[in-house]
Parts: C-alpha cells; structure tokens; sequence
C-alpha cells in the first residue's frame, strides 16, 4: 500500500503495512457513556470512520471495534445524583451515543463490546500480569506494577520519574510505586450490588484501562494495526493499555493515532468545564451531514474551533457540492460516469488521511463539472459526477447516498416538492401569458421561503438557498 500515518509511538509519519496481506484492523476507543455525546465526542469517531471507508476503498478487508465503556465512577455518581440504576443511565446514554453515531453516518463497527460483557476477560488478563510479576493484589484491589515494564512511557516519551502519582486511590501507601495504576477496584461501601463481580480478588470492578486491552484481544488478537482515539486518550489510558497488554505477552496495536480536539472558546470540549454542544441539539441547527462535513474537512491531527460562523461557512461549502451533483443527476442520470478517483484526492488521503486536500480535489472536480454542465457537455459532466460521488462516498459526504437522500422525513419532503412544483406551475402559467409581473411575484415569494429558482434549457429547477 501506498498510504502512510502518522504513528504517536514513533512520533513519526509511517508506511502503513497491514500484519495480514488484504486485512486492516482496527481498535477505536469509544465513549464512557456518562453523558450524551457533544460534537467533541464524536470527532473521533468520525476520523475513523473516514480511515476504515479509505481502507476498504483501499481494497482491504476491515475489521473495525468501538468498545462501550459502560460502567465507571462518573457513570456511579450521576446515576446517583440523579437516583436511577447505574446500568440505566448507561444505558440511556449508550442509546444516545448510538444516535449521534448513526445520524452522523459512522459505519457501524464490526462489533461493538461493552465492558461489562467481558469480565471473565479482565479477570483472566489480570492473572496473567500476577503470574508474569507485573501485578499485584491489595485488600480487594489490583494494581499494575509500572516499574516491572520497562518500556512505561515510551509511547508518550515520558520518563516514569517524571510522572505524577496515577489517581486511581487515596491511599497510595498501599502502593509499590505512587504511579501503579488500578486493574481492579474494590466494591466500596455505598456502592451498588449490582455494580461488582467476584473474583478470586473479591468483589469489585475494573479499571478503565484494562478494558480495552481485553476487548482489543479478545475480538482482534495478540497483535492488530491500528489503535484509535482522542488526543487526550495518549496519557494515561493508552499508555496504560500498551504496558498492560505488552506486559501480559501480547505485541498489541502497532499504530498508533490520535485525533485533535474540538474546542469552544479556546478550551477542550468537556463536561467538566461545561463547553459542550449536544450533537442532539446542534443537528437542530445544521444538517447532519453539513455538521459531519464541518467535522472531517480538517485534517484529523488538527484541533477545530467550534462556532456558529465556521459551522455556517462548512455548510454553504457542502451545500456547492451538493448542489452539482443534484443538477447533474437531474441531467445524466445519478449513476453516469466512471467512478474514478481524482490523483490529487488519493495522494491527499494516502499522506496521513490528508483530508483538507482531499476536499479540495473533489472541489475542483465540481468545478469542472459545473463548467461542463454549462456548456451542456453530457459526457464531461457525467465524468465529473461519477468522480465527485466516489470520492465524497469515501468521505461519508455523498449527497445520494440513503443516509442524507432518505430518511423519516421522506413524505414531508415530497409534500414540499410538489408544492414548489405547484408554485412552479403556476409561474410558467404565467409567463406563457406574458404576465411577467405575477411571474416575477411569485420567484419573490419562493425566494423569501428560501427556495432558489434556477430556469434552465429542460425547464425550471429549485433548491433550498439557506
């Protein structure tokens, strides 16, 4: 393969070499599902769904894991504040994550585990670090030894006597080391039943970071390619992950990438901080598609500023694009034309995801293609189509795709078109009577509801001008 990514392990840009000929795999970190998502959440898993649709476009078989991270201290104390079953409110939330995921047009993964389903995992994963001298046990709670892996903090370039304390407990003196991080945390008092597995430790819970380690094993292996997540996922949970799963005998990921931050006033979109846009509510606002084309035409290392005028100005831009491959399907028919890939757009995707590039290649192309639907050369537009078509499928950004062609607001959607139409009708009724001002009159008023009326040589067409 051709394409080369950005490895946080090596700090470097690599050739991307799958372990098996024709097979990608892929380990995305998902959500704790402590809240509903904002636009932040998401990010990732947008970045990754653009990967997995270039692998596969790429000619690789992908197998793709985003696990669900359903049960955690946070998810405990809201559950509790706001008096309702932890499991529920994950639950709740696991739903609304999902929802964000689908409105958006995320693929879904090939599986998608859930922490509390592989508890048997964790705890057999955790008797292989005790047994290799990499873990230890203490009144109920399980911690990983850091300075029986010599290799902690490589993965971030961090020295372990630099470190701070890991916050897994108030009481460190029960420690080797203040920096040893929970495998498995003790069921407190005051703490739900429901909320604690026995083990040969007692009862308790995992910790976050043996999670994904046992889920990326148990569903990809030893050894896989590619590990995913946030920017802020590097230290401590992914560098947790690696000394873990190395230190149980498994190679793990062998790429590492990360995505950048979306940020509301300067600051990383957080809960804690309260800068948070709802993808609920922000696809109140926007189009889906205009919000997840907003989210991808950065390139996915790059931090985003989160505001109304960028949201705004992604759409206008999504909307240029829409708007030729909507006339030239009016024109040619929506499966005319080869659907080759522009050089530029490959070389922009093979360079580390280049997206920014990348959408500029298709920006071109539609250039083109509106010159040529201008100059009414059928041949070059439907070359252009089919162009401009497969590479946005690759971005998840064709406007014919079912995800934004269809959808439940199909029946209203043909209520409205058949009124424009009527409108239309009515307009031509009377400038075939040459009486342009009610001809005129009614434009105004179509224009006014936001409808752009375009007359063309096969008769007049309309499209929303928001």
């Amino acid at each position: 393969m051709s394409l080369r990514l950005y490895d946080t392990a090596a700090r470097a840009v690599r050739d991307f070499t799958p372990l098996r000929a024709g097979q990608a795999s892929m380990y995305v970190c998902g959500l704790t599902v402590q809240g509903p998502p904002h636009v932040g959440h998401v990010r990732a898993a947008l970045a990754f769904d653009v990967l997995r649709r270039w692998l596969t476009a790429s000619g690789l078989d992908v197998t793709s894991i985003r696990n669900v991270t359903d049960i955690d201290d946070k998810i405990l104390a809201k559950a509790a504040a706001n008096g309702v079953p932890w499991w529920a409110w994950a639950y709740t939330n696991e739903l609304a994550c999902t929802r964000a995921y689908d409105v958006l047009g995320v693929l879904p993964p090939t599986y998608e585990p859930r922490a509390t389903g592989h508890i048997p995992d964790m705890v057999d994963f955790i008797e292989r670090l005790i047994e290799r001298g990499h873990a230890y046990a203490v009144d109920g709670d399980v911690y990983f030894d850091v300075r029986s892996f010599p290799g902690y903090g490589e993965l971030t370039g961090q020295r372990l006597d630099d470190l701070q304390p890991a916050a897994d407990t108030d009481s460190d003196e029960r420690k080797r080391d203040p920096r040893d991080f929970a495998l498995w945390k003790t069921h407190k008092p005051g703490e739900p039943e429901t909320a604690a597995w026995a083990t040969p430790w007692g009862r308790g819970r995992p910790g976050w970071h043996l999670e994904c380690s046992a889920m990326a094993e148990r569903y990809l292996g030893a050894e896989f390619d590619i590990h995913g997540g946030g920017l802020d996922l590097r230290f401590p949970h992914h560098e947790n992950e690696r000394a873990q799963s190395q230190a149980a005998g498994d190679g793990f990921a062998q790429y590492w990438l990360h995505n950048g931050w979306v940020t509301l006033g300067g600051e990383k979109m957080s809960k804690s901080l309260g800068n948070t846009a709802l993808v609920d509510e922000v696809i109140k606002r926007v189009r889906p598609v205009e919000l997840r084309y907003y989210l991808v035409t950065p390139h996915y290392r790059s931090m985003i500023e989160f505001t109304d005028a960028a949201l705004a100005e992604a759409g206008a831009a999504y909307r240029r694009l829409e708007s030729f491959v909507r006339r030239a399907a009016e024109r040619v028919g929506a499966d005319a034309g080869k659907p080759d890939l522009a050089p530029e757009f490959v070389a922009a995707l093979d360079d580390d995801l280049g997206t920014p590039a990348a959408v500029a290649a298709v920006h071109e192309a539609v250039r083109q293609g509106n010159t040529a639907l201008a100059a009414g050369d059928d041949e070059a537009t439907a070359a252009a189509l089919g162009s401009v078509r497969a590479m946005l499928a690759v971005l998840g950004l064709d406007p014919l795709d079912p995800q934004w062609a269809g959808g439940a607001d199909d029946r209203l959607s043909e209520v409205a078109d058949e009124l424009v139409r009527l409108a239309l009708g009515q307009r031509q009724a009377a400038r075939a009577r040459k009486d342009f001002a009610a001809a005129d009159a009614i434009r105004d008023q179509l224009a006014a509801l936001g409808v752009q009326v375009e007359d063309t040589p096969s008769g007049p067409r309309w499209e929303l001008s928001r």
